[in-house]
């Protein structure tokens, strides 16, 4: 059976040093495992293991809202966890732009390939004609 599976968004608190290890694309302060990337949360139920698959590639576009102007370690610190936010322009390793087909998933029109992103749902008045 596949593990458990949700969305989450970077600087979220996904659980407890007790309850999981951090893994790739998670961060610990004060005894917590928290995202540092946007992405889908994977729990492995054998070692309680917290791993973040990006839901974002170097180039793309993304609209998202600024939260707090970050500390020391980074500048600003953005979430995309609204439907209108996300990925907005995507280019497929073959350099045509992808074309949204869920939420979740963007297509290149040229070879069909499909990746993962958080797909921005952008409203209609924003959109150029």
């Amino acid at each position: 059976m596949a593990p458990p599976v949700r969305y989450c968004v970077p600087g979220e608190r996904l659980c407890n040093l007790e309850e999981g290890s951090p893994g790739s694309g998670t961060y610990t302060r004060h005894g917590y495992i928290f995202s540092s990337l946007a992405g889908c949360l994977t729990k492995s139920s054998e070692n309680g293991a917290v791993e973040i698959y990006k839901s974002f590639r170097p180039g793309d576009i993304v609209l998202a809202k600024v939260i707090s102007l970050g500390d020391a370690q980074s500048n600003y610190l953005l979430t995309t966890a609204e439907n209108e936010l996300g990925v907005v322009v995507a280019h497929s390793e073959s350099g045509v732009q992808m074309v949204p087909i869920s939420w979740c998933e963007m297509q290149c029109p040229q070879t069909h390939t499909k990746e993962f992103r958080k797909v921005a749902r952008v409203q209609p008045e924003f959109l150029q004609t």
